[in-house]
């Protein structure tokens, strides 16, 4: 029985993996058809920015979303001040934006975007992009979005992008999952005409969705629960590779435990919440956008099986329990199925570095130890399993970057 259970579950973690290697390989898939057009400026976008304890940082953004190459009349900068204990409100209005402060109680960045969209809702504008106030933008970001709204698509996200690749391996390993992301995930989800998945930052959402459906985020990741919430609804979410944002990433192990567990709560919890709507659209409607969205919340368990089946293994070994399969297989290889998987690694680190046009002698640390970055996400995701509530924790930002030289590398 113990067997036919080990047995079960190996085909259940086989068949998860080979999915997410079949379906990011659709990434190099030929494009048939222009999914965006051209078109002339007449989008007006809300920009909103959710900002905390952020005025080292949210300067350059704005800076960055002034000097946008699109009409300046067709679009505003919001800042959306919560918990400060800086002078975040002064240094954002001082830099062009319209800063209100936030006067509900905030928990999350959801509890902030809830409350800027009920702020604006009478406001005549045609769509929200939403922006991490540590962010700086590409000059073309508005001029892509315009052309991807008016090609018909009500949701978007752009490419995520790091202003601080170089300054250290997790740094250069966050961007390196950020690539990966954007190339294997949201890149081969556009080439077939899904839903891509919106990534915190740098998005686009059109205005009638939330007029219409409501911002009620239950979760500590909204941008990937407002990812389940659109395809259940039916909306299609463009990825628009050339409209970058540039992010900053954490430089402590300990921000990175921090931000990391927070996402996988996030993520546990929109499988509990989200997965008989997903199931019931995926029988009733043959939907594979949905059946995506599903595979890809199920994740952390699928990992914390992973290392289950693994453990069981060793059990086995130790008791003489002879299995006949790959997984074992592999397992009896030790030090030779390790190095296998790991050199399989680098070099896909290598290629999205060079895909992305980033500098891999730099880089190096970040390609070498993004293993370790995998790793680190295991005791991660066994805590947050079963963990009931995780608290927010901030993260200072502080990474002042040259968006032209950023550009420029490009």
């Amino acid at each position: 029985m113990i067997q036919l259970i080990y047995y079960i579950l190996f085909i259940i973690a086989l068949l998860y993996g080979l999915y997410f290697v079949i379906t990011g390989l659709l990434a190099f898939k030929k494009d048939e058809d222009q999914k965006i057009r051209s078109f002339r400026a007449r989008t007006k976008f809300a920009i909103v920015i959710a900002a905390r304890n952020e005025a080292k940082v949210v300067g350059d953004l704005i800076k960055s979303l002034k000097s946008q190459n699109y009409p300046n009349d067709l679009y505003d900068i919001y800042t959306f001040v919560n918990n400060t204990k800086d002078d975040t409100f002064d240094v954002a209005k001082k830099a062009g934006s319209k800063a209100i402060n936030v006067n509900v109680p905030v928990k999350s960045k959801g509890d902030v975007l809830k409350f800027a969209f009920d702020k604006l809702k009478n406001k005549d504008y045609d769509a929200y992009i939403i922006f991490d106030a540590d962010n700086v933008v590409h000059p073309d970001f508005l001029k892509l979005m315009n052309n991807t709204y008016l090609s018909g698509y009500k949701v978007a996200q752009g490419r995520k992008d790091s202003k601080n690749i170089e300054d250290n391996w997790l740094s250069a390993s966050h961007s390196i999952f950020y690539y990966i992301q954007n190339f294997f995930f949201n890149k081969a989800r556009m080439k077939i005409d899904s839903a891509a998945a919106i990534n915190g930052t740098g998005f686009m959402v059109a205005k009638e969705i939330i007029d219409n459906d409501g911002f009620e985020p239950k979760t500590i990741t909204e941008d990937i629960e407002l990812s389940i919430q659109c395809v259940l609804k039916g909306y299609k979410i463009a990825y628009v590779e050339d409209a970058i944002t540039y992010d900053e990433q954490v430089l402590k192990f300990m921000d990175s435990w921090h931000q990391r567990s927070r996402w996988s709560k996030g993520i546990i919890e929109c499988f509990r919440i989200y997965k008989k709507p997903l199931l019931k659209k995926i029988i009733k409607e043959r939907d594979f956008a949905s059946f995506d969205k599903l595979m890809f919340a199920i994740a952390p368990h699928i990992q914390v099986l992973s290392v289950g089946l693994t453990l069981m293994l060793g059990v086995f070994n130790i008791l003489g329990i002879e299995l006949n399969d790959l997984f074992s297989y592999f397992f009896s290889l030790g030090y030779v199925c390790f190095m296998i998987g790991y050199l399989c690694c680098i070099i896909m680190n290598m290629f999205v570095i060079v895909y992305y046009k980033r500098d891999i002698e730099t880089t190096m640390h970040g390609i070498l130890l993004f293993i370790v970055f995998f790793l680190t996400w295991i005791p991660i995701n066994i805590i947050c399993l079963f963990k009931k509530d995780l608290r927010w924790v901030e993260i200072a930002h502080n990474r002042k970057a040259n968006l032209d030289a950023l550009v420029n590398e490009k």
